[in-house]
């Protein structure tokens, strides 16, 4: 049983309505929702099911489960006070500046992602098994996904993460994103055991 997660603490941060994020919130308490609910009927219908039913509904698990996913890293990897690219997130940083020649070369290339035509995600992932990044684009949470890869930075572009606050103006939305990104989260995905050790320390 998927529990939601509870994300008030980002109410009041610079660049987004609490009603915009209360309105976000909702959305992404109906992936969870659906998610169970698809995990309890898939259960029910695993000897029983026609092939046609039991399909319909395992390709739909896909949709809702990235959906729940999706919208729990973009909103842990949001801060209620805009954060800056710090010391800690050195190997990060060092990692960014390698793979894309510098770090504003990659904030170029995440935000022209992220102003792609069309509903979906931007993000940061890292490819672990070649060691490197990429700027990628999700369509409808369950096409483009890198297999294997990890998310590091994940910005929601479908309309309902900004019409409220911004109307069609995506490119205001998407700058309000990077001021309040959690840079400290980010690097944390990147490499948790260091970014532990700077904790506990």
């Amino acid at each position: 049983m998927y529990k939601e997660t509870n994300f008030n603490h980002l109410l009041g941060a610079p660049g987004f309505s609490d009603n915009l994020l209360n309105t976000h919130f909702g959305l992404y308490q109906g992936y969870v929702k659906n998610t169970n609910m698809l995990a309890d009927r898939l259960k029910e219908l695993t000897e029983k099911a026609g092939p046609g039913e039991y399909a319909e509904l395992k390709r739909r698990f896909g949709w809702e489960f990235n959906g729940m996913r999706l919208h729990e890293l973009y909103f842990e990897n949001l801060s209620p006070k805009s954060d800056s690219v710090a010391s800690e997130q050195a190997n990060l940083i060092e990692k960014i500046n390698k793979d894309f020649g510098s770090f504003e070369n990659w904030r170029k290339d995440f935000i022209a992602t992220g102003a792609l035509r069309g509903i979906g995600w931007a993000i940061l992932a890292y490819d672990k098994r070649d060691e490197r990044l990429f700027n990628i684009w999700i369509n409808e949470h369950d096409a483009g996904h890198l297999a294997g890869a990890v998310p590091l930075l994940v910005m929601d572009v479908f309309e309902h993460a900004f019409i409220l606050d911004y109307g069609m103006k995506r490119a205001d939305y998407i700058e309000a994103f990077m001021k309040a990104t959690d840079w400290k989260t980010v690097a944390g995905r990147f490499d948790p055991v260091t970014f532990l050790a700077k904790i506990e320390n």
